[in-house]
């Protein structure tokens, strides 16, 4: 009975967890960039109990069966994986010339969080005055991140600019009030081939582990975006690519099965309660 109630509690506290991120999910089903994470159960140990027989027991019941014999206990499911679909969301159409997306899924901006690379898929930017030059202006994310360029150093453009143009590749023009033309930098652009590793840090930003510790090098996980690879469309922004009805259903799934869950949980106590008063 003990054993039971046990498996149960754990399973309880992993579909709690697998509502956070459906939770999550739904509440950022409105965000810029957001990509869906997807929560999958796994079994925990489970042990098989064998009935005890004699050398000479007939084995006449063992044949044709289809099940194996005795008990298999179980240790409750926990959450084996938690992965994020990359799928695209919809485009949708700004005309703000700091508003970029990425039509290619698998391509990310570089972005500055806490002194370290990250990567985002959010290309909702803007630009604020620098407070170290007052001629130049910082590319920002709505967070406040600094936008990285292929060097790696933030972006800053022209503090007078009248237009700005950026290619598919992610190279920058700004023209000024002169009519001159000067490049004002080249984005940051990145193919992430195992996006499992990604940690969502909020806001759409997403930062990778110390891949040195898991044994893996960086360049098998990040790739530069090749020049003819780029996918900016400026004055454009990407939809979440949640898919409400489908987290609904998920939700309504979940709270079946953790009602499911307490209740055995209230049947096992009450059993207890049972034995312990025949005991008496």
């Amino acid at each position: 009975m003990q054993r039971q109630m046990m498996a149960t509690a754990v399973t309880l506290g992993q579909i709690q967890q697998q509502l956070a991120t459906v939770a999550d999910n739904i509440a950022n089903v409105g965000t810029t960039g957001y990509k869906s994470r997807d929560a999958k159960f796994t079994d925990l140990l489970v042990q098989q109990i064998d009935n005890m027989r004699p050398a000479d027991t007939d084995q006449t019941d063992q044949q044709n069966r289809l099940t194996p014999s005795g008990i298999r206990d179980g240790s409750g499911a926990r959450i084996g994986d938690t992965s994020v679909d990359l799928s695209m969301g919809a485009i949708k159409q700004t005309d703000n010339p700091l508003d970029l997306a990425l039509t290619n899924d698998h391509q990310f901006f570089t972005v500055n969080h806490g002194g370290a690379t990250a990567y985002t898929r959010s290309g909702a930017f803007n630009a604020q005055p620098d407070p170290n030059d007052p001629n130049t202006l910082r590319l920002l994310t709505k967070s406040g991140e600094a936008v990285l360029g292929a060097n790696g150093q933030p972006i800053t453009l022209p503090a007078n600019y009248r237009n700005l143009q950026i290619s598919s590749a992610g190279a920058i023009t700004a023209e000024l009030p002169s009519g001159a033309r000067v490049n004002a930098g080249q984005l940051g652009l990145v193919t992430v081939s195992r996006p499992q590793l990604l940690e969502n840090q909020g806001n759409s930003v997403y930062t990778l582990p110390n891949l040195a510790q898991l044994g893996i090098g960086m360049n098998e996980v990040v790739q530069p975006v090749a020049a003819n690879r780029g996918s900016v469309a400026q004055g454009k922004l990407e939809n979440s690519n949640v898919d409400l009805t489908k987290e609904m259903a998920d939700l309504i799934n979940l709270q079946h099965n953790y009602q499911l869950n307490a209740r055995s949980v209230t049947i096992g106590d009450q059993m207890a309660g049972l034995v312990n008063g025949l005991l008496r």
